[in-house]
């Protein structure tokens, strides 16, 4: 038995000794590629989520529906304008930071570095995340607003005047819907949020958790 056990031993030792060993530059260059990729692609999504609600205004019945009169009869047309072009603006300004950290991620050679690197982007990220929400949520209370203080919501949103119900009423009823409707729509998008930008932001911090045992 002892025999049979050291022959054994001997064969486990033997098959460690074939196994390929990674040496530390072997092992930063894995985690340098991987995070690189990582970067790539949240550069990508951001793109992607840039473009395509403006892909929508190819479909007719989309492009139909898009008025701006409710806007304009609630009084509430110039700062959606403003807010637009800040969104636009800003949006613009986090796709090229997203770019520059994918450009800077590319060409780091050291650990520490490339630990700054992906902090740095997961910072961003959690930056343009809630930049995006809070603009949702924005939108949604200009409107809100707009209809707090229309005289004539009714005829506004083209609702039956002929009811017994109070229009004071009706008017906080309609801004109960738009209340939770934002709430629920911006829960949404911060689901779908979690679920790409979370992904992949997690397996930067998988990356980063590397290359802390890395370092120790």
């Amino acid at each position: 038995m002892l025999d049979e056990l050291e022959l054994l031993k001997r064969d486990w030792q033997q098959r460690e000794r074939d196994l390929p060993k990674l040496s530390y530059e072997q092992i930063h260059r894995m985690i340098w590629k991987r995070s690189s990729s990582l970067v790539r692609w949240i550069f990508y999504v951001s793109i992607i989520e840039f473009i395509a609600p403006h892909l929508l205004y190819i479909v007719p019945s989309f492009r139909e529906g898009l008025s701006y009169e409710l806007a304009e009869s609630l009084g509430i047309s110039v700062p959606l304008y403003i807010l637009t072009v800040l969104q636009y603006g800003v949006a613009l300004y986090f796709i090229f930071r997203f770019y520059l950290g994918y450009r800077e991620i590319s060409v780091l050679d050291t650990t520490g570095n490339l630990m700054k690197g992906i902090l740095k982007i997961r910072k961003t990220v959690l930056h343009y995340v809630i930049f995006s929400l809070g603009m949702i949520l924005l939108v949604f209370a200009i409107f809100i607003e707009g209809m707090f203080f229309s005289n004539n919501l009714i005829d506004q949103l083209h609702l039956s005047s002929q009811s017994n119900i109070d229009a004071n009423k009706i008017k906080w009823l309609v801004m109960g819907i738009m209340a939770l409707t934002g709430i629920i729509f911006t829960g949404i998008v911060g689901g779908v949020y979690y679920f790409i930008y979370g992904m992949l932001t997690r397996k930067l911090n998988k990356n980063y958790q590397e290359l802390e045992k890395l370092e120790a």
